[in-house]
């Protein structure tokens, strides 16, 4: 319970709460030599907590739910991308070119899954569109990691050298991280709310964000594993992309659960945008810091022209410091941060055995959301809530006591989907998409929602209006 209470705590939330949490430890799950399996139930008990008391106040329960955290619940929910099946196919996870690469003096890592990233790549290093795998191995051998990684940078590309914890700890980012709160929280300007129809206490399920309109501008994908856990306990999501820019299709489909998706050009469309931040509860964003500036979209902007709104806001390096406007990804937090030479070595790399930085700091960033939402049903006052996935690197890494006896002896890319104790935590839906497996959400508390209302809708067919 003191990890759960450590993130409650760092959400703002009541201690006397906390007796309201029960655990089921299953051994084996999330096996590391880093603490994984504690902050990955410590978040979801965070997330669950949070969502059990905004349900109580809703509802006008004088008493908060109960939780129950399981880790078999929460162990096949992060590898859920892994787990998902669309009419029986197992899902891509990552393109050729998103992979370790031995440098000279060292490794690199890359990521390439969208095609904009893959040509940003391999431009920066010089080659033609159709290189090979081969091809990239062959050039990164004579460079060194540091090179490689501030050439693709420069470039608008994705590569990280690999650092131990000692290099990465002598950095200013990681000075800058370090000083930082788990979550960022800020209050923003008073002013009438929209209001929210109170809960039928005797309804089930009890959907503490029902009538929440959220705004979904993030990506891939501690964001949406957040606004996903939104949609489960009633929110309407409204997920926005630009029309050029299709997500994923695997990805769309892990992540979409319960949500709507539209296009729209925020640009030529600022008016269409504006009524629908007018409309809105709540605006997540997960694009690189400064990203979305130009449309508006920083929590002062915001704040000028919604006082009542609810920003949250998550990057991978945190927006602050020498690598603030820099893109990232779970995999290459691990990289810089050194988790990756502590779960594997210096001379072979590792993995934690899953993206745990992006679902664990999702399940945060959905608390801190609903945590907001019940901090501005007593004052009328919008909220600001900004996480990073390296400060949440941070906590696992230096925040958490290890284990005395790790699970496992850091098998390089160790990877135990195979493992996670499955079948009583998914389930399967027909939908546009196809016949879905799924991953259920480990978000349990009692009365709560056991699944999503519905499956995800194809990319971009919905309108960018809300229901």
């Amino acid at each position: 319970m003191t990890d759960i209470a450590f993130a409650w705590t760092a959400l703002g939330g009541d201690p006397a709460l906390l007796s309201r949490v029960t655990t089921a430890e299953r051994p084996g799950t999330l096996a590391a030599r880093l603490p994984v399996r504690r902050l990955a139930r410590a978040c979801v008990g965070a997330c669950a907590l949070a969502a059990a008391e905004l349900g109580a106040r809703r509802a006008g329960r004088a008493e908060v739910p109960r939780v129950r955290v399981d880790d078999g619940a929460v162990a096949a929910a992060f590898h859920s991308e892994r787990l998902l099946r669309v009419d029986g196919r197992a899902p891509v996870s990552f393109a050729p070119l998103s992979r370790f690469w031995r440098t000279a003096d060292g490794w690199v890592r890359t990521h390439a899954n969208y095609p904009h990233h893959r040509a940003r790549l391999l431009d920066a290093l010089g080659l033609p569109a159709a290189a090979t795998p081969e091809t990239v191995a062959a050039l990164l051998a004579g460079r060194t990691a540091f090179e490689t990684e501030e050439t693709v940078h420069a470039a608008g590309g994705l590569a990280v050298a690999l650092r131990t914890p000692r290099a990465w700890r002598a950095t200013e980012q990681a000075a800058l991280v370090a000083a930082r709160p788990l979550v960022e929280r800020a209050t923003l300007g008073a002013a009438p709310v929209r209001a929210l129809p109170p809960l039928d206490a005797a309804a089930a399920p009890l959907l503490p964000a029902a009538g929440v309109r959220v705004l979904d501008l993030t990506r891939v994908l501690a964001g949406p594993v957040a606004t996903r856990t939104l949609a489960l306990l009633g929110a309407d999501v409204l997920r926005l992309d630009a029309p050029w820019s299709p997500e994923l299709p695997d990805q769309h489909a892990d992540t979409g659960f319960g949500k709507r998706s539209a296009t729209l050009d925020l640009a030529a469309r600022r008016d269409a945008f504006e009524e629908l931040l007018a409309g809105a509860d709540v605006v997540v964003t997960g694009y690189r810091p400064g990203a979305l500036d130009r449309f508006g979209l920083s929590p002062e902007a915001l704040a000028e022209r919604h006082p009542a709104l609810v920003v949250a806001q998550v990057s991978a390096w945190g927006a602050y410091g020498p690598w603030g406007g820099r893109r990232g990804f779970d995999s290459l937090v691990q990289v810089a941060t050194g988790i990756a030479v502590t779960e594997g070595s210096a001379r072979e790399p590792g993995a934690l055995p899953a993206q745990a930085l992006d679902h664990g700091t999702g399940y945060l960033l959905a608390a801190a959301v609903l945590r907001a939402l019940t901090e501005r049903s007593q004052d009328g006052a919008g909220r600001a809530v900004r996480l990073a996935l390296a400060r949440t690197a941070y906590w696992l890494t230096d925040g958490m006591p290890y284990d005395a006896r790790p699970e496992t002896d850091g098998t390089p890319a160790a990877d135990d989907a195979a493992h996670v104790p499955a079948d009583a935590w998914l389930a399967e839906a027909d939908g546009p998409l196809g016949r879905l497996r799924h991953a259920r959400s480990p978000v349990n508390f009692a009365g709560g929602p056991m699944d999503w209302a519905r499956p995800p809708t194809p990319w971009g067919s919905d309108r960018a209006a809300w229901a």
